[in-house]
C-alpha cells in the first residue's frame, strides 16, 4: 500500500486529539487482502492504540488527558507489505478552534461593529473578519480583543445604506496552527445618510409665446450616491433679478426630466436629491434673458453646421477652446428621428478640445447633430454645431429624374425634388450620370468608362456639387435609343446601377434644313426661271437697254417741259470735250 498522505493531528478542545490522513492509491486488493490501518500514540506516561475509520479520509481520535507531547505512528499493511507515517507534536501547537457562534452586529452609516462568541477552552485566540462588498471586493480585518467570552471588531470606511456580507473565524494567538471554520455569514446593511455628490443637470430651451419652455434633464454622476432607501428630486427656479418668490416642484425617483415655463427674464434653476435624511448639494443652471440670446454667443444664422467623421470607437468631435469658459458641454440626441429624442450630454474640462462621442444607441446610416456649449458660472452659450454619422451608408433612395429635355445630340436631365438633408444615410457629396446606347457600348466625348456587373460599358459623368441637380449630356447621336440613370453618392458609396430610363434622340433638324436649302431651293428657282425665261431675259438681259435704267440720268432733276435737264453746276465732270471754239464760247 501507499504511505499515508497528508498525515496530521490536531485538537479543538484540548481534551481530544484527532489525527487524519488520506489513503493514497488503491491496491485493488479486497476482503482479507485489503489494507489494514492501525494507529499508536505514545506520551511520556501513556500508550494508546486506536482503530481508525476510513471513507474518503481516515481519522482516529483519543483522549489525551494531561499529556501534551505525543509521538504518533500510523501503519498500513496488506499481504504484500506495509508502510508507516509519523507525527511528533505538542498539543498546545495543534489547536484548531471551533467556529464562532452567536454573531450579531451594530451599524452606523459608515461603520459595522461585529460581535461573536466562541469556545476558547482556556486558549487565547485572535479572530479575522471578512467583509464582502457589493462589487465583489473582499476585505479582511484582524482582531485580538481579550474580553472573554465576547469578541468584537469595528470596520469603518463603508458606504451608507449598502449591503455587506460578513463572517468571522478564529485561530490560536500563540503557536498558530490553522483557522477555524467560518461562522455563518450575515448580510448587514449600513444606515442611511445625506446623499453624496451632485446631480448632473442640463436643459433644452424652446421659445414660445410670452416666454420659453425649458425642459430640464438630470442624471446621477459617477460620484453621486443616494445613500438611502427612498430618493426624490426637488427642482427650484427663481428670477435672478428678484421681485418674485422661488417656485419648486418635487418629483419621484422614476423621473429624470421635467418641463417648466419661464418668461423672458434671467432665471437660476437648481436641483437637489432628497432622501429620508437630508438634501444633497444643489446643481445650478443659469438661463439668460431671452434678449441676451441665451442659447448662443452668435446668432443661429452665423453658426454653420460642420461635418464630423465616425471612427471605430464613436464619432470624433472637436472644437475651438476659449479661455473664458470653465467647462464645455456637448449634447446630442440618441434617436434624432423620434420625439422625444433621448437627449444626452457630456461635460468636459476647460483644456479639452476634442472627444469621441459614443453610445450604444448609435447605428450606421443615421445623422447625429452635436451642439457644443461653453459654460462659465453655470451659464452656457452655444459655440459650435457639428453633424456626422457613425458610418455613412449609400443613399436610401436615388434621384428621380422629373424633367427630360431632348435634342438630336444632347439630353438635359433634372432632379430638383431630390433631398440632400438629414433624411439621407450619408452626406450626399455629388451625383453620377450613367449613359449608354441600348445596342452598343458607350464612348462619348468627355466621359469616363464604367464597367458594370454584366461586363457592359457605360459612360460616366461626375457632378461634385450636391446642390447642382441638372446636367446636360452632349455628343449624342441623333435617331438613337439611349439608357440613362442618375445616382447620388455619399461617403458610403452608391447603390447598384439598375432601373434605367430610356430616351430616343430625334432626327437632326439642322441637317434637314441645310438639305432643303442645298437641293430644294435651287431646283425651285431653276424651274421658275425656265418657266418665265422670256420675262427673266427681258428683265436681266434686254436687247436694247432702257436709258431710264442708266446711271447717266441719276442727277438732280430739273425739267424743261417733260424732259430732264442737267445743269452743269450740278455736275463735276471728269473730262470736258469741246467740238469747236464757237460752241465753247457760247457755253
Amino acid at each position: 500500500p501507499d504511505t499515508p498522505k497528508d498525515f496530521s493531528c490536531q485538537t479543538q478542545d484540548m481534551r481530544i486529539v484527532t489525527c487524519t490522513w488520506s489513503q493514497g492509491e488503491s491496491t485493488n486488493l479486497y476482503g482479507t487482502y485489503s489494507s489494514k490501518y492501525t494507529l499508536s500514540a505514545k506520551s511520556s506516561q501513556k500508550m494508546v492504540q486506536c482503530t481508525p475509520t476510513c471513507s474518503e479520509q481516515c481519522a482516529c481520535s483519543w483522549d489525551i488527558g494531561q499529556q501534551r507531547i505525543w509521538n504518533v505512528t500510523v501503519t498500513v499493511e496488506n499481504p504484500l507489505g506495509k508502510k508507516t507515517a509519523m507525527d511528533v507534536f505538542n498539543v498546545n501547537h495543534r489547536i484548531y478552534p471551533t467556529a464562532p457562534f452567536q454573531v450579531w452586529e451594530k451599524c452606523t452609516d459608515t461603520t459595522i461593529t461585529l460581535h461573536w462568541n466562541y469556545q476558547s477552552n482556556g486558549v487565547e485566540l485572535f479572530c479575522q473578519t471578512e467583509v464582502l462588498h457589493p462589487d465583489g471586493k473582499v476585505e479582511l480585518h484582524n482582531s485580538s480583543d481579550m474580553d472573554y467570552p465576547h469578541r468584537s471588531i469595528s470596520v469603518g470606511g463603508l458606504q451608507p445604506y449598502t449591503e455587506y456580507r460578513v463572517r468571522v473565524r478564529c485561530g490560536a494567538a500563540k503557536h498558530f496552527w490553522r483557522w477555524s471554520e467560518w461562522s455563518e455569514a450575515r448580510t448587514v446593511r449600513t444606515e442611511e445618510a445625506t446623499p453624496s455628490g451632485k446631480l448632473d443637470m442640463w436643459r433644452e430651451i424652446v421659445p414660445v409665446l410670452g416666454g420659453r419652455n425649458v425642459t430640464l434633464f438630470w442624471k446621477q454622476t459617477p460620484g453621486f450616491r443616494a445613500n438611502g432607501r427612498r430618493i426624490s428630486y426637488e427642482v427650484t427656479w427663481e428670477k435672478i433679478d428678484g421681485g418674485s418668490r422661488p417656485e419648486s416642484i418635487s418629483l419621484s425617483s422614476a423621473y429624470n426630466s421635467t418641463r417648466i415655463f419661464i418668461d423672458k427674464q434671467s432665471y437660476k434653476i437648481s436641483i437637489m436629491a432628497m432622501n429620508d435624511v437630508n438634501f444633497s448639494l444643489p446643481s445650478v443652471l443659469v438661463i439668460s434673458r431671452a434678449t441676451d440670446n441665451s442659447t448662443s454667443t452668435f446668432s443661429t444664422e452665423e453658426l454653420k453646421e460642420e461635418q464630423v467623421n465616425g471612427t471605430d470607437d464613436g464619432i470624433f468631435v472637436s472644437w475651438k477652446t476659449r479661455y473664458i469658459y470653465d467647462s464645455y458641454i456637448i449634447d446630442w440626441c440618441n434617436f434624432p428621428k423620434l420625439q422625444p429624442c433621448d437627449l444626452q450630454w457630456k461635460r468636459f474640462g476647460p483644456n479639452t478640445s476634442s472627444a469621441v462621442i459614443n453610445s450604444a444607441a448609435f447605428v450606421p446610416g443615421v445623422r447625429y447633430n452635436f451642439h457644443i456649449y461653453g459654460s462659465i458660472a453655470n451659464r452656457a452659450s452655444l459655440l459650435e454645431k457639428k453633424t456626422g454619422y457613425l458610418r455613412e451608408l449609400p443613399p436610401l433612395v436615388d434621384p428621380v429624374v422629373d424633367k427630360v429635355e431632348l435634342s438630336s445630340n444632347a439630353v438635359t436631365l433634372s432632379w430638383d425634388s431630390y433631398l440632400t438633408n438629414e433624411s439621407q444615410s450619408g452626406f450626399v457629396r455629388g451625383y453620377h450620370v450613367y449613359v449608354s446606347p441600348v445596342e452598343e457600348n458607350c464612348s462619348l466625348k468627355g466621359s469616363k468608362k464604367h464597367i458594370v456587373s454584366d461586363e457592359s460599358e457605360l459612360c460616366k459623368y461626375t457632378i461634385e456639387n450636391p446642390e447642382k441637380k441638372r446636367y446636360t449630356v452632349e455628343h449624342l447621336m441623333s435617331n438613337t435609343k439611349y439608357k440613362l440613370v442618375v445616382k447620388a453618392y455619399t461617403g458610403g458609396g452608391e447603390t447598384p446601377i439598375d432601373d434605367f430610363i430610356y430616351i430616343d434622340t430625334p432626327y437632326n433638324s439642322n441637317m434637314l434644313y441645310f438639305l432643303f436649302l442645298l437641293v430644294v431651293v435651287p431646283t425651285l428657282v431653276a424651274a421658275i426661271c425656265h418657266w418665265k425665261k422670256k420675262w427673266v431675259k427681258e428683265c436681266c438681259c434686254p436687247a436694247i437697254p432702257s436709258p431710264n435704267k442708266s446711271k447717266v440720268l441719276s442727277f438732280k432733276e430739273f425739267k424743261i417741259g417733260s424732259e430732264k435737264v442737267l445743269k452743269i453746276s450740278d455736275c463735276t465732270p471728269d473730262m470736258l470735250a469741246v467740238d469747236n471754239k464757237a460752241e465753247a464760247q457760247k457755253l
